[in-house]
């Protein structure tokens, strides 16, 4: 007999028209399939050739919390935000990469059903990090808003840029294996940082320029080396500060807020990079 004769899987749940639940007999491992169509026509109890054309992919948990999480979330959200979500994760597999967080399957949909349904109660859904969102996940923000497209055909319900920054931020996280709360401190932090520049120079830097732009975006790969204690060597240390003394001296100011944020001491050759960039963007703007 073959294998797809002894042992087929066992649909548990539909989620949708292209994703479902099943159930490998042999071992009673719990899979997601996902393909084209493999939900159709399909219910509880259904059995599925593992040779079935339309399997794209499979997958299933292997860390034992986020599995247990996964099996809490299924009695709780709704199983159309499910299979919604799990195509936006196979997106992400595609554009982006396949090295995916598995908490994701968890925390994907259930930030899904509660935006839904702040929407469909007339919620306004308020996001301050958008444009900075959209400037240092470009990609992912991008993904965000095919996301988005899939949600509104679903639920017939129109997805505003500040959900689909929030969303940015999901997939950020599934790539970078970053918690969500660790990508809002960061960009809640480059805001800050921003913020001590404008008034410790009594400037305002439009945030439509390209010089906001590079700076959010340094400003950004500075603080994860900080947060990663990822070593760099500045050579120009030395000069920077005695020719640059106020770009140092607000670097210093930067990087105390980046150290207390982050709890780690930050490098003299880190403070000494932010100060060379620092002395750049102030001479540009001015």
């Amino acid at each position: 007999m073959t294998r797809a004769q002894e042992n087929p899987y066992v649909i548990t749940r539909v989620l949708n028209h292209n994703v479902v639940l099943v159930e490998e007999p042999g071992s009673r491992q719990e899979y997601v399939l996902f393909g084209k169509g493999i939900g159709f026509g399909n219910k509880q109890g259904t059995s599925l050739p593992p040779t079935d054309i339309r399997i794209e992919k499979r997958f299933r948990l292997e860390d034992e919390t986020h599995k247990k999480q996964y099996e809490s979330m299924l009695k709780q959200v709704d199983h159309v935000v499910i299979g919604i979500s799990e195509e936006i994760i196979d997106l992400i597999a595609k554009d982006i990469t396949p090295e995916i967080n598995g908490h994701v399957h968890v925390a994907l949909p259930d930030h899904i059903q509660f935006a839904i349904y702040r929407l469909q109660h007339g919620m306004e859904i308020i996001n301050p990090f958008l444009f900075e969102i959209q400037t240092l996940y470009p990609q992912e923000y991008a993904l965000a808003k095919k996301a988005a497209e899939l949600i509104k055909k679903e639920f017939a319900i129109d997805i505003p840029e500040s959900e689909i920054g929030f969303l940015s931020l999901h997939i950020h996280s599934a790539v970078s294996h970053l918690p969500v709360i660790k990508a809002v401190q960061f960009t809640d932090m480059i805001r800050q940082l921003v913020a001590v520049i404008e008034e410790q120079t009594g400037t305002t830097i439009e945030r439509s320029t390209i010089d906001y732009m590079r700076l959010i975006t340094h400003l950004r790969f500075a603080c994860e080396r900080i947060h990663q204690h990822t070593s760099i060597q500045n050579p120009l240390l030395d000069r920077v500060k005695t020719t640059m003394p106020d770009a140092y001296k607000l670097a210093e100011a930067l990087t105390s807020c980046i150290s207390a944020r982050l709890e780690v001491a930050v490098p003299e050759d880190e403070t000494g990079y932010m100060a060379m960039h620092l002395y750049r963007l102030l001479h540009e703007t001015k």
